[in-house]
């Protein structure tokens, strides 16, 4: 087995250096192309904002294709000088390279460790090489079981359990206090781009329906449009305010917009003591602190949210070394598995030819002794000379099933092919 994992990521490389190494749509297929032209090999592309790596493999042999020519590939591609790009770039060879693709697709090498996105990444970006014909039985192999150990670290660890944004966790609040959505309303004050992420996390509670408020009345009408909401006049804002169940203030004002005594106003006409989330993720902060009352209104702003995410990213961190254990288990069981599909076909080649000459042989044997043997005796022969083929086999056999997997040059799989004469 052939394999190499070339590539940066946040961890070693500036932002603008990896914007120069990303594969637009442009550049990915002729990419793929070109190195299974130049180098025969399986290649798989992961190109995200975080890192751009190349997986390329072959299942048959090795292969004399290393860092430094991939490194000079890239640099054609992109146009970027080789010497400019070397220092930012690590390889992984072999089972490494195998463990590190998993390490990826599990979350354990991102920047926030458990998030979801780039298994999801990886997929693509394996199906995509397939989609190009430039994945072949290696790397279909291994991208497959990269996907079976992430799926082990996310449900058997709590690595990828919690909020690690502001608007997953802003959703979070929103979900204990209230158990449906389908009637409730959500005001949107404001419409800066946070205030517009949260709010498609809080789309997908279904509300019953979503109301903007700017002091633009063309931006209101904008937001209100992307979102299928409805755009009210900034004159209205405290009637608003007491129809809805779920606000969210994003206006970027310089003092507060909501204060307390205001605030008490609005509260006086909303019916029936219903309870109100206000998620205040403004800085400076549109409503003052002191509206929060745990009872009817319950105030977050971004600097609580921001603690939430910390804290889980925080308890994700005891998970680390028990997902790391699930790697590593994955690791040896795939180059277990695939060993022994490599070697399949020699040692099926291997026990015919043994047992073609313990026939001939026994053959030859029983012919001599035609009439001086009986029927136990024949088959007491066969079978000593079938226990004689067993105990010859079971060394090489062994020893192919034990063999480490590598790059060397002369592998036991090669010595046995010329001792037995099984070359192809």
């Amino acid at each position: 087995m052939f394999l190499v994992a070339l590539g940066c990521s946040f961890r070693n490389t500036p932002v603008e250096v990896r914007e120069r190494l990303a594969f637009d749509e442009a550049k990915l297929p002729r990419a793929l192309d070109e190195s299974a032209q130049r180098y025969g090999c399986e290649t798989v592309i992961l190109s995200t904002c975080n890192r751009v790596e190349m997986y390329l493999g072959r299942a048959d042999a090795a292969s004399g294709l290393n860092a430094e020519l991939l490194a000079e590939f890239l640099s054609e591609i992109h146009g970027m000088p080789a010497a400019e790009l070397r220092p930012h770039l690590y390889a992984h060879h072999g089972g490494e390279a195998v463990r590190h693709l998993f390490r990826v697709t599990a979350s354990l090498d991102s920047m926030i460790v458990g998030e979801g996105q780039i298994a999801r990444q990886v997929q693509r970006a394996y199906e995509f090489g397939q989609l190009r014909g430039a994945v072949g039985p290696l790397l279909h192999a291994v991208f497959q079981w990269a996907q079976r150990a992430a799926k082990r670290v996310r449900t058997e660890t709590g690595i990828s359990r919690g909020n690690v944004s502001v608007s997953s966790a802003a959703v979070a609040y929103v979900r204990e206090v209230f158990d449906h959505f389908q009637d409730k309303t959500i005001l949107v004050i404001g419409a800066g781009k946070m205030g517009e992420l949260t709010l498609k996390h809080l789309r997908h509670l279904d509300p019953q329906g979503i109301l903007v408020a700017n002091r633009s009345a063309e931006k209101a009408e904008a937001l209100a449009q992307g979102c299928g909401g409805r755009a009210v006049a900034w004159q209205q804002l405290d009637e608003v305010l007491a129809e809805a169940d779920i606000v969210l203030s994003t206006t970027g004002a310089a003092e507060p917009i909501m204060t307390r005594r205001r605030w008490n106003q609005v509260l006086a006409r909303r019916p029936g003591g219903r309870p109100v989330v206000v998620l205040d993720i403004a800085v400076p902060r549109d409503f003052e602190p002191r509206i929060h009352d745990g009872d009817r209104t319950f105030l977050f702003n971004i600097d609580d949210l921001q603690r939430i995410r910390d804290q889980t990213l925080r308890d994700r961190q005891k998970y680390v070394a028990p997902a790391e254990v699930i790697v590593e288990q994955e690791q040896r069981r795939f180059l277990d598995e695939w060993g022994r599909k490599k070697n399949g076909p020699i040692i099926a080649r291997l026990t015919q030819e043994f047992e073609a000459k313990r026939r001939e042989i026994v053959v030859q044997l029983l012919a001599k002794l035609n009439g001086k043997l009986t029927d136990e005796d024949r088959a007491q022969i066969e079978g000593a000379f079938r226990l004689l083929q067993n105990k010859f086999l079971h060394g090489p056999i062994s020893a192919l099933a034990d063999e480490p997997s590598g790059e060397r040059r002369h592998t036991l799989l090669e010595a046995l092919r010329k001792l037995f004469g099984l070359e192809e």
